[in-house]
């Protein structure tokens, strides 16, 4: 599987919360947390989110960046990353080119055949686009460990 621990990440572009185009490589130079996430406006999505977003000043003191992936649209991600008020951009995956390119597919959603999400994942991508860390949940309502996060993210 693609996206180990000690592979490089494949350049990809997606359209962010505001309709911009975004590619991985205008990110290079710069330590990445990419939190893929299932939906906008579920409750773990939320609460992941807004602890990031409070994190956020501790990261950016480790010279990080975080984005947020899911599948949903520009227009969905925009109302919740208002409502959130988060500080960091969310990229639009409504084609789920990222999702299998990364091996995150989770079908079936909430009991939804045939919709597929992301499962909810953290991968920690170096300045030389190295993934150094990366953790998936099969679960889609356990969080990540932030702390973890955090002292990965020291070790760069």
């Amino acid at each position: 599987m693609s996206h180990q621990v000690g592979s490089r990440v494949s350049d990809f572009t997606l359209f962010d919360m505001d309709r911009h185009l975004c590619s991985y490589s205008e990110f290079k130079g710069k330590n990445l947390v990419l939190a893929f996430y299932p939906g906008a406006f579920t409750s773990a999505c939320k609460k992941e989110m807004c602890t990031l977003r409070d994190s956020i000043a501790k990261l950016e003191g480790l010279e990080s960046q975080v984005l947020g992936i899911s599948v949903n649209d520009p227009f969905s991600n925009k109302a919740f990353h208002e409502m959130n008020l988060l500080n960091f951009s969310l990229l639009c995956d409504y084609n789920r080119e990222v999702v299998k390119l990364f091996g995150l597919e989770l079908s079936d959603f909430a009991g939804l055949k045939g919709y597929t999400v992301a499962k909810r994942s953290v991968f920690i991508v170096d300045k030389e686009g190295v993934i150094r860390y990366r953790w998936v949940s099969e679960n889609p309502g356990v969080e990540p460990n932030y702390e973890e996060i955090k002292e990965e993210l020291k070790k760069l």
